[in-house]
């Protein structure tokens, strides 16, 4: 028996220690929110949270973390301390940032185990932290756009709701008053 703590439950998984932690979700828990993507760990949409921290489940196996926590996507609100939906799930309908949305709850998981570590990230930390999750669509700006709008409208951010960087197209607000002219 393998004990781990699923969005902030126990849980007891009876089910072969090397069974990627993808399977045991998805099989046996039928938490289908975090989808297979390519078995590898490269596309990201397999992502969840192992104690705060964005991995990818499909190359985890089960032994790897009993005893810890885990949270998917269906737990990601309960994880920020809210009830609903996180900044950044918020973020992601505002900005309309799904096309076929195979690869977005994935997406969400790395975005916000970044606005975690980086609460105030700049282009270039989004760009690099991301690059490990593949979007098919290529909603690339958008994703983009809505993690600057997540981390604006997060409870740690000291910009205010009024001062968010993106539009809801995505497109960066460019202020003259700001820039010393």
């Amino acid at each position: 028996m393998i004990k781990i703590t699923l969005n902030n439950k126990p849980v007891e998984l009876d089910v072969d220690p090397q069974m990627p932690l993808l399977y045991a979700l998805r099989d046996e828990l039928k938490l289908t929110g975090t989808k297979f993507g390519c078995g590898a760990g490269q596309c990201g949409a397999c992502t969840v949270h192992l104690n705060g921290t964005a991995i990818r489940s499909c190359i985890t196996p089960v032994s790897a973390v009993a005893e810890q926590a885990i949270t998917t996507i269906e737990g990601l609100a309960d994880s920020t301390g809210r009830l609903g939906e996180s900044a950044v799930q918020v973020a992601w309908r505002e900005f309309k940032v799904p096309q076929c949305g195979y690869c977005q709850s994935g997406q969400m998981m790395s975005a916000a185990a970044l606005l975690k570590a980086t609460p105030q990230p700049t282009d270039e930390q989004i760009i690099e932290h991301m690059q490990g999750n593949i979007c098919r669509c290529g909603t690339y700006q958008r994703i983009k756009a809505a993690i600057k709008s997540a981390a604006a409208h997060s409870p740690n951010s000291d910009l205010s709701a009024s001062h968010s960087p993106v539009n809801k197209n995505g497109v960066e607000i460019f202020d003259a008053s700001k820039q010393g002219a």
